[in-house]
């Protein structure tokens, strides 16, 4: 199934254009969907269940959000700062749902910067498509912990095309475990960074 056609199963506009930059930052990166075969690959070893809710940072036009409905009936947040980004998030959300009149409580978008986003207590998968530096991501990742500091619960995260700073941070400076390494070589097979990553929090 072609991009465009899984975006017409989900009735929803995200694969018009891959790579699309963002206004100069140091911080932020561009943005990207992620390719639907490598959701494909990732959730088929890992899935969802309808009592998740997985929050994606710099979720673009929405495309996990749905994705992860669709599939699992799971809730899903989209954090994006953009704000062209973030309406067009909302108008597939009123596409989805026009075929789908269930829903509407289990979609969020939110238009901040991901370091600002609340964490909220039911908020227990975390999804990063390498959005912004290590900077921030240290401080999103902080404000995770705080919050499972405040309402335990089993929390994880995963990351696709993670940086080696992504990565230090996460096996030397948090109580973070890596769980599996899922490789998605149809999507680009000469590209090392084709992978996604699990972590757990092991406490």
């Amino acid at each position: 199934m072609t991009e465009q056609d899984y975006d017409q199963l989900l009735n929803i506009k995200t694969a018009s254009s891959r790579i699309v930059p963002l206004p100069s930052s140091l911080h932020y990166n561009p943005y990207e969907p992620t390719p639907y075969q490598a959701l494909d690959t990732y959730f088929r070893a890992h899935p969802l269940t309808s009592n998740d809710r997985l929050v994606d940072f710099g979720s673009g036009k929405g495309r996990l959000s749905f994705y992860v409905h669709y599939h699992f009936n799971a809730a899903a947040v989209g954090v994006e700062m953009n704000l062209d980004f973030h309406q067009q998030a909302i108008e597939n959300r009123n596409r989805y749902l026009d075929k789908r009149k269930k829903g509407k409580q289990k979609l969020h978008f939110c238009h901040c910067l991901a370091e600002q986003y609340q964490i909220d207590p039911a908020d227990n998968r975390f999804y990063f498509f390498n959005p912004f530096s290590v900077q921030i991501f240290i401080s999103v990742v902080n404000n995770i912990l705080h919050s499972k500091e405040a309402y335990s619960r089993d929390i994880e995260l995963i990351l696709y095309y993670a940086t080696e700073e992504y990565i230090y941070f996460l096996e030397h400076d948090t109580a973070f475990e890596r769980i599996d390494t899922v490789n998605v070589p149809d999507v680009y097979p000469e590209n090392p960074y084709e992978r996604l990553f699990l972590y757990k929090l092991a406490y």
